[in-house]
């Protein structure tokens, strides 16, 4: 293996060790996602020469770039093709999350989410999961397991009050986010990718994998109602509101709450229509609440330094989260620009040769390297003439990847979105939330094999 390959590695696995042990080395692990990625990525254009052969680009590249000589080529394929490439895509999730949190603030600093706090009067542990579980594994379907995710963690600070009690109901959250989201096409990215790609259909995945995946929610969840019998949550002794939210007529904040969630069930609805990546959609949701926003503030006379202002919604968004998903991101797209990722798959298919067996394992891969480059690799490895449109590899690809990555905090967009905002330990969620998720892998994947 060639050296850079080597010291890549090397800076990718030190990264990710250190945003593990990000309490012990008292580090924010947004320091070392970043600098994990920009090292990767330099190593990766310093040595590009020796990993790239200038034949095997594009024939299209060579002719734009026709002035250049073989060493300035091979750098601007990485470092203005490649890099950029992968920029775009990184940049349309954190877009989408920077949109998503928005309109969850928005509708926090309003005192929205009383309409639904109101109505939960639940004070057993028990009870409380499983509804909040359940929510989120439908929101997750109609939404995404990110932006679920989000909603569901906002919505159970007005609940719970003890921060060790709400980090394990944070932990439960990402598992039925990502157990909702595997068996929609809208749900989770890298079913979204398989459908557009044409490897699998809307209804034929809704029938084989929602059974599954509600296997793998069912599973740590029943273990969960046995474990917890008794125990009951503290909530909230004051007002779960901010003060400017109290003094919000109902009428203005009901209209805050449905214009917000409204815009977050239009964005796969804008994306089945216009074909334009889900950030778009997010931006079009935000920029209606925006001017709704205002017209309301000003109409009502609100002061402008109060927190219903738009200017102070947006001081609250939690920008280490989004720069943390941009380094750890970035990082794993080191890995995939470079063609390791391909190699393991290639070696996993060498070696194994069971499908299905690959599959199971791409899935708990999915839980260390991010999901959407294991999954478009797999997509390299084996096209539709192999295994054609709903195929049975292609369904269980799907729910593998969705819910393999639940296993560990930082496998999946909704881990990193709930380690950002709930701060969670990636050492806290191994021990507790970890055991539980592999469950319910391991048995919707038996279910699967077995049933469907």
């Amino acid at each position: 293996m060639p050296l850079a390959l080597i010291l890549i590695i090397g800076i990718f696995t030190l990264g990710y060790l250190a945003i593990i042990a990000e309490h012990s080395l008292k580090i924010d692990k947004t320091a070392p996602a970043i600098m994990s990625a920009v090292l990767c990525w330099t190593v990766y254009i310093l040595f590009a020469g020796d990993l790239i052969a200038v034949d095997t680009l594009p024939a299209w590249f060579l002719e734009e770039h026709a002035n250049l000589d073989q060493s300035a080529l091979i750098h601007t394929w990485v470092g203005e093709h490649q890099l950029l490439g992968f920029l775009g895509e990184i940049g349309s999730i954190l877009f989408f999350l920077l949109g998503a949190m928005t309109i969850v603030e928005f509708v926090d600093a309003y005192g929205g989410f009383a309409i639904i706090t109101d109505r939960i009067k639940a004070t057993s542990t028990v009870t409380l999961l499983w509804m909040i579980a359940v929510l989120a594994f439908f929101m997750s379907a109609a939404l995404d397991n990110l932006t679920t995710t989000i909603v569901m963690i906002s919505l159970i600070r007005k609940l719970i009050a003890s921060r060790q009690e709400r980090l394990f109901f944070a932990g439960m959250i990402v598992v039925a986010a990502n157990a909702g989201g595997a068996w929609s096409p809208i749900g989770d990215v890298t079913t979204t990718m398989l459908w557009i790609g044409g490897q699998i259909t809307t209804l034929a995945i809704i029938k084989s994998l929602f059974l599954p995946s509600l296997i793998c929610l069912l599973v740590p969840m029943l273990y969960l109602t046995w474990s917890l019998r008794g125990q009951t949550i503290h909530p909230p002794q004051a007002m779960p509101y901010k003060q400017d939210a109290d003094q919000v007529t109902r009428h203005h904040r009901n209209i805050i709450f449905t214009v917000g969630i409204l815009g977050l069930l239009f964005v796969p609805v804008f994306k089945t229509v216009t074909h334009l990546p889900p950030f778009m959609g997010m931006m079009l949701s935000l920029s209606v609440l925006w001017v709704v926003s205002e017209i309301i503030h000003h109409r009502a006379d609100y002061d402008d330094d109060t927190e219903l202002h738009i200017t102070r919604v947006l001081k609250r968004i939690d920008t280490p989260s989004v720069l943390f998903f941009l380094g750890i991101l970035l990082a794993v797209s080191a890995l995939e620009a470079t063609g390791l990722l391909a190699s393991l798959a290639n070696t996993l298919d060498q070696s194994i040769g069971n499908i299905n067996i690959i599959v199971f394992l791409i899935g708990l891969m999915s839980a260390i390297i991010d999901n959407v480059p294991l999954v478009a690799a797999t997509m390299g490895m084996y096209d539709l003439s192999t295994y054609p449109t709903d195929a049975a590899m292609w369904e269980f690809l799907a729910y593998s990847a969705g819910t393999g990555g639940s296993c560990l905090i930082i496998g999946s967009a909704a881990g990193v979105a709930a380690m950002g905002m709930e701060r969670i330990s990636f050492f806290w969620y191994l021990k507790h939330i970890a055991p539980l998720a592999l469950m319910g892998y391991v048995g919707g994947a038996l279910f699967y094999q077995w049933v469907v």
